[in-house]
């Protein structure tokens, strides 16, 4: 083997799989593995994928020169309630944020309508004295005499964690932090949220949200990075260990474990990343990335090589589709759309006789009925099984045995005799309604973003992603579809080619027409100075790139868009610039401005990262060629749900230019890539497969 140079190493901890990739620094892939995930101690699956990878290639630990890991254990802490018993800390009068939320209900007519259930009861909601103004002068003095009682009933409460969030800390945090001081030393062990660290912006409710999201699962998130990088060490790592976050960037383990609601959705983001940059290398400007693994799928829209962004985001909706109905939290993320549609997805019949797909999974343990693992409860992956669509001995690199048996009997049990059905129509039904509610969702995700799915490239990757992209994108009316290089671990490969990097956003009220430009120059340095600083914790060396905005206006209106601050500071000669690049935007988004309307500016964001991996090209390719497969597999044709033969190769052993026309199974390492009967597969030059949809209906 010749020397990988700085190898890297990245793990994905998910749902049902923990994924773990190892590359040398001239990006090729050295060794990748799908192992278990070990929920009871999450650490224990993710060091077995390293010790996989690392004897695969032949490489000693110590050799690593950087580690790069995303976990769920964040976003599942959240859903599932595991968290810290937390208390909440507010301005005097202002102790009801939580309960009183946005004044209105997500849906203005449903009777039965189900508001989530606050992190922290009114039982637990503390106030105390004092008040600064929305620019940062006191008009109340802290009341430290209230210090010594909100300490005895932080006490008698048992809280293990607590999220401070002042009035208008974001412009003055001197209370918040005076009152983080006292309390630290009276409980040492009581874990501390301040809101002007964890979301230092204007909006209550907003802030207080994300402020005891980050509380709520600071200690056990501390517990997890510390086991972490200590069972990481005792196996010889000695490279720094970065967290990704779901801004798309990295961040060290220290600053994870301040600021843990950062790391929520880190996994997802991973596999935008991953297809922002292959979109780049094939140069489609328009993508629907794709994501499906074994508890969720995760859909994204790409434009111009970058994945679409929010500064905020909902967890644990209510209702699933209906915005309003979750815990807000404003944090910089990759925006996408996240659905309970994975391979361990339960299937069900219910009362009026339809059959329903999740949210619940099966997840790593039992896992599927096929894994026989203990299982019982039919799942999307029991259904691929049953229509022939995964080959068993090659499941998960073979380390994972699956029992047809079992899954075609946990079909039978609870699908197919109670709608009367064979147990092959139950799986092609389930199969049918969770490729609808992908599709669906994706195209619900396109409209609410103004934007169309029909012309876009689909990027599908994860466990699941290239078995079921077929079939969604045909839902979809989607034409064109890219399997990247080992798909199955597409999260954790994305993981290595994020940039070190962080975001700060800051609320500062201003005029455009009266800025004081002064001010904000001072202001946006010192957010340079903090972000670059944590940078520099996890990219001592490489090169920086900042990027700034202002999040602009019309006076009165409740919601800003983004907008392209120069890099030089700012002067009275950029004012005019920045209005005509506003209105321009707004007219885009709009269709008109509003003549005559002052323009405002409410918050201000910076960003510094290192620089992306290099793009690497796609090389030609001269000519098509025909492949033998290497065997021919029975499966149930999903275009017309009748019995057909699939021809059957292996991904290792296509070369570029070859061409393979549907009913086709693609099988690698730790997926399948299923070519539908109309759909034909292509070799790239670059050994991605590109499926097109053929233009006449297939007999």
């Amino acid at each position: 083997m010749t020397d990988p140079g700085s190898p890297r190493l990245a793990i994905d901890i998910g749902g049902t799989f923990t994924d773990t990739v190892l590359i040398d620094d001239r990006q090729t892939l050295l060794a990748s593995a799908k192992t278990p995930t070990t929920p009871e101690a999450p650490a224990r699956g993710a060091v077995a994928g390293a010790r996989l990878c690392l004897a695969e290639a032949g490489l000693a630990p110590g050799r690593l020169a950087g580690l790069i890991h995303g976990t769920t254990l964040a976003t599942n802490a959240l859903i599932e309630r595991r968290g810290a018993r937390v208390a909440t800390v507010t301005t005097a009068g202002f102790r009801d944020i939580l309960e009183i939320a946005y004044e209105r209900r997500y849906s203005q007519y449903a009777i039965d309508l189900v508001k989530p259930e606050p992190l922290a009861p009114r039982s637990r909601a503390f106030t105390i004295t004092g008040r600064m103004d929305a620019r940062g002068r006191e008009l109340t003095p802290l009341g430290l005499d209230e210090i010594a009682p909100l300490i005895e009933a932080l006490r008698a409460a048992r809280v293990e964690a607590v999220a401070i969030c002042l009035l208008h800390a974001y412009a003055n945090p001197a209370h918040e932090q005076l009152l983080y001081e006292k309390l630290a030393a009276a409980l040492p062990e009581l874990a501390i949220s301040l809101s002007h660290q964890v979301s230092p912006e204007a909006r209550e409710y907003d802030r207080l949200c994300t402020t005891l999201a980050n509380a709520y699962i600071q200690p056990l998130m501390a517990g997890y990075l510390t086991d972490f990088e200590r069972q990481m060490r005792a196996e010889g790592v000695a490279c720094p260990i970065l967290m990704m976050t779901a801004g798309g960037g990295m961040t060290t383990v220290e600053t994870a474990r301040r600021l843990p609601i950062r790391l929520v959705e880190s996994g997802p983001a991973g596999g935008a990343i991953l297809a922002a940059r292959i979109a780049e290398e094939v140069g489609a400007g328009a993508v629907l990335s794709f994501d499906m693994g074994g508890t969720t799928a995760k859909l994204c829209l790409i434009d111009g090589y970058r994945p679409q962004t929010a500064r905020s985001f909902e967890i644990d909706r209510a209702a699933r589709f209906i915005k309003g109905s979750g815990l807000p939290v404003r944090i910089p993320v990759i925006e996408m759309i996240e659905i309970g549609a994975g391979g361990g997805s339960i299937a069900r019949v219910d009362g009026m006789g339809r059959i329903e797909i999740g949210p619940d999974s099966a997840g790593a343990d039992p896992g599927p009925a096929a894994f026989a693992k203990g299982g019982t409860r039919p799942t999307v992956t029991d259904a691929v099984v049953d229509l022939g669509l995964i080959d068993p001995d090659r499941f998960a690199e073979g380390r994972l045995r699956i029992d047809r048996q079992a899954a075609s009997a946990a079909l039978r049990k609870d699908v197919a005799d109670p709608l009367g059905i064979s147990v092959p129509q139950a799986a092609f039904a389930i199969s049918e309604i969770v490729d609808e509610k992908m599709a669906a969702a994706g195209r619900m995700h396109a409209v609410e973003s103004g934007k169309d799915i029909a012309s876009r490239v689909m990027i599908a990757f994860g466990g699941n992603g290239p078995l079921h992209a077929t079939r969604v994108a045909r839902r979809a009316r989607v034409r064109r579809i890219l399997i990247p290089g080992d798909p199955g671990v597409g999260s954790a490969l994305g993981f290595l080619f994020a940039p070190v990097s962080f975001e700060i956003i800051r609320s500062r009220y201003a005029r455009l027409e009266t800025l004081d430009v002064a001010g904000v120059n001072g202001l946006l340095e010192e957010m340079s100075a903090e972000a670059t600083a944590l940078v520099r914790l996890g990219a001592p060396d490489a090169p920086l790139e900042e990027c700034r905005v202002a999040y602009m206006r019309y006076h009165g209106q409740g919601h800003e868009i983004e907008i392209a601050l120069p890099s030089h500071p700012l002067s009275a000669e950029d004012i005019p610039q920045l209005t005509a690049v506003f209105e321009a935007e707004y007219r885009r988004q709009f269709s008109r401005t509003v003549p005559g309307m002052a323009i405002e500016v409410l918050n201000w964001g910076l960003s510094v990262s290192s620089q992306a991996a290099e793009i690497l090209p796609v090389p030609p390719v001269a000519g098509t060629a025909r492949p033998d497969p290497l065997s021919q597999r029975q499966i149930l044709c999903d275009l017309r749900g009748q019995p057909c033969e699939a021809a059957v190769f292996d991904r290792t052993t296509l070369r570029p230019g070859d061409q393979i026309d549907g009913p086709a199974l693609i099988v690698e390492a730790q997926t399948t890539t299923l070519v539908s009967v109309d759909f034909v597969a292509r070799i790239d030059g670059a050994g991605l497969i590109w499926l097109t949809q053929k233009e006449e209906d297939p007999q």
